[in-house]
């Protein structure tokens, strides 16, 4: 039995955050720090991400997605056998946000979730493969909520502030959802993941843990941007490699490889490291900023609502996260 993807959704909040105003925002913190005019454009190209409504939370943006994917296959929230959560983002430190969500939704089924920064989606997604697989269920239904905005560092005091906290202007809300059903043919055909994980200081929200569990201090993101990527490409390009190799596939076999977007230049320099053609990638990135774990989805879902995939069609899915974890999976839809 395989597990084939059956709908995928997307949600994000309509309101948006320009560049400029990420700019203005921090120079009027109360740090004493202004950035230099353009500086979060030019280094990211990024010119808006997303933004949630104060009284919104994580589990909204899933549940918002997860509705969405519902309607699409006609299939009410009691029909779901397993709901995962797989988000870097969380309403609470307990529960589950997943019984957050499905309290939400109206369903009774089990449910998890999976953290693992912004593999969490495609590590949900691995988990409810396996699972499939293995008889255990037959519609499984994984969904994100990304809420970054909750801890991005605005009151900066010196330029080291601002490079440290960096990558949380990059960072947008969004949810995404994919319903997961057994099928005998089709479907996910091939996973890998691998970890660099003597690597996780490069990038950390510090705060809620037994590290720091009430120091407000610690409740912003912190990292060092050229540490994430050194490590990313010191992990090479040996997994996407192998995954090609392993099915006889080349990037031009897929009608979409939807690739975790950080910044542009970066983007473009994973790329250029695959070899992926330029016109299987799905950018949204300029208008919608790095969506965490839910980039992926979102991705899958534009391409498909774009009509660039659709039944039969290959697609492949790249994560790349903090810690540092990397990950593929190839599916037929």
């Amino acid at each position: 039995m395989r597990a084939r993807i059956t709908a995928v959704a997307a949600h994000l909040p309509a309101r948006t955050l320009s560049s400029a105003e990420v700019e203005a925002r921090v120079a009027a913190g109360g740090g004493g720090y202004r950035p230099r005019p353009t500086i979060v454009e030019r280094m990211t190209g990024i010119r808006a991400r997303h933004v949630m409504a104060d009284g919104e939370q994580a589990s909204d943006l899933a549940v918002a997605a997860a509705r969405r994917v519902l309607a699409e296959r006609d299939t009410p929230a009691r029909r779901i056998d397993l709901l995962i959560f797989g988000s870097a983002s969380q309403d609470l430190v307990e529960p589950a946000t997943a019984h957050i969500v499905a309290a939400k939704l109206g369903a009774s089924c089990p449910v998890f979730d999976v953290k693992n920064a912004c593999n969490s989606f495609l590590n949900g997604l691995q988990t409810a493969d396996a699972l499939i697989r293995t008889g255990q269920y037959e519609r499984v239904l994984v969904c994100t909520g990304e809420s970054p905005s909750r801890a991005i560092r605005w009151k900066v005091r010196d330029r080291a502030q601002f490079a440290d906290a960096f990558a949380g202007y990059t960072l947008s809300d969004g949810g995404a959802a994919i319903l997961v059903e057994a099928a005998p043919d089709g479907g996910i055909f091939y996973r890998d993941f691998a970890a660099v994980s003597g690597a996780w200081r490069a990038g950390t929200l510090p705060g809620g843990g037994s590290m720091h569990p009430r120091d407000p201090e610690h409740s912003y993101f912190s990292g060092d941007g050229r540490l994430l990527k050194d490590a990313f490409v010191a992990g090479g390009a040996e997994l996407f490699d192998t995954a090609l190799k392993k099915t006889g596939l080349i990037w031009d076999d897929f009608a979409v490889v939807a690739v975790h977007q950080v910044t542009v230049p970066y983007l473009e320099l994973l790329r250029a490291a695959l070899g992926v053609p330029a016109d299987r990638l799905v950018p949204t990135l300029p208008e919608h900023g790095n969506l965490a774990s839910a980039s992926l989805p979102f991705q899958l879902a534009t391409a498909l609502a774009d009509g660039r995939c659709g039944p039969g069609d290959r697609v492949a899915l790249v994560g790349l996260a903090g810690g540092i974890s990397l990950g593929v999976v190839f599916a037929e839809l």
